[in-house]
């Protein structure tokens, strides 16, 4: 079984080696697409501007545009569709996902972030302290300092129950 095992993972190296080296090289996008400040530009190969073959397609519908670079507008404007500047080079697909109420997340925004968040701690412990804070110069009431029960007993004895409320209920019938 040593030899068996030995040769199938000799033949399977063999065939990774092989899918490897049998690889073709990617193709290079014909499109290529650039954001310039807030402008999206589609790029057609390494052509020169302005070549008469080059005719600009958004969605299969001619744009009317030779030169080799096709301004799409500003990001925000959603240049979506598939572009394709001559009608042998495959086509790219241009998609944006905007989002409207975004922000920027960088050292100075995060850090004013925390400033911001242990500034209104310490405000809020402020106040509460401020609020449940004892003035020292409050008087007691005369309730404050004695004992309400007399004798410093902690339960009143119970009284005679017989005279009570709730000492004599009526007989009860069950239920059917």
């Amino acid at each position: 079984m040593g030899r068996l095992g030995y040769l199938v993972s000799v033949i399977t190296v063999g065939f990774i080696i092989k899918g490897v080296v049998t690889q073709d090289k990617p193709a290079k996008a014909a499109v290529k697409v650039e954001i310039r400040g807030r402008d999206v530009v589609l790029k057609c190969g390494e052509f020169q501007s302005p070549q008469p073959d080059i005719n600009w397609q958004r969605d299969g519908i001619t744009l009317g545009n030779n030169n080799s670079e096709l301004n799409l507008g500003a990001e925000a404007d959603d240049p979506r569709g598939v572009y394709k500047c001559k009608n042998d080079i495959i086509p790219v697909q241009v998609y944006f996902r905007m989002c409207q109420n975004c922000i920027e997340l960088d050292a100075a925004t995060i850090s004013g972030i925390v400033v911001a968040d242990v500034i209104a701690t310490v405000f809020l412990a402020i106040a509460v302290y401020c609020i449940t804070g004892q003035d020292s110069g409050r008087r007691l009431r005369a309730s404050d300092r004695q004992n309400l029960i007399a004798n410093e007993q902690l339960y009143q004895p119970l009284g005679e129950r017989d005279n009570e409320q709730y000492s004599r209920l009526g007989v009860t019938r069950t239920r059917k």
